[in-house]
């Protein structure tokens, strides 16, 4: 393995298989409790709340953190 990517424990896992693990674990509902973001709350969809969250790094990083807590 690359020494630069040995310590990323998401390395190779893609936004959008972690928005699924994470949808598939909790609600949407619930989802937008434990992350309080619009796109999770009002009329969430998988590729809405993609494209909001590769543009925003500070909600993607959330997201991030959540699915290493939860699902790794």
């Amino acid at each position: 393995m690359n020494q630069e990517h040995s310590n990323n424990p998401l390395h190779g896992i893609k936004l959008k298989d972690m928005l699924h693990s994470l949808v598939e674990k909790y609600s949407w509902e619930e989802l937008g409790t434990k992350i309080n973001i619009n796109c999770f709350t009002s009329n969430p969809s998988i590729k809405s709340c993609l494209t909001f969250l590769r543009k925003t790094p500070w909600a993607r990083t959330k997201v991030e953190n959540l699915y290493i807590k939860e699902c790794l």
